[in-house]
């Protein structure tokens, strides 16, 4: 059921109804109780649609999903043929940090060598 702006001509006060769309229009203000009421148009509400079959991808045909599983089976097929080029694991390459921190490399005192 839609709710309907109404408009007062006579004392300008306005206000919604919530009435069945087959309702007579309203002719009597409350306001003022003259006949001078007349309905606006509005937008309306926005219309919601709820469950499944409301979308283009909801009636694909299946030769697209045929189509989308081949595609899926060739792009795994060709990840899984080629080698990993990744060696180290991150608790390797951990490792290798700290004991890089932990062993300091020897270095040479600079010396700068002043002139009088």
């Amino acid at each position: 059921m839609p709710t309907y702006d109404y408009h007062c001509n006579n004392c300008d006060h306005e206000f919604e109804l919530f009435q069945s769309m087959s309702a007579k229009v309203k002719k009597k203000c409350p306001a003022c109780g003259k006949m001078t009421l007349e309905r606006l148009i509005g937008t309306g509400a926005a219309v919601i649609f709820k469950g499944s079959g409301f979308y283009e991808t909801d009636y694909r045909s299946k030769s697209y999903s045929t189509d989308k599983e081949a595609d899926s089976k060739a792009v795994k097929e060709s990840t899984e043929s080629t080698p990993d080029t990744k060696t180290e694991t991150k608790i390797e390459k951990k490792l290798e940090s700290k004991s890089e921190k932990t062993s300091p490399e020897k270095t040479k005192p600079k010396v700068s060598a002043k002139k009088d």
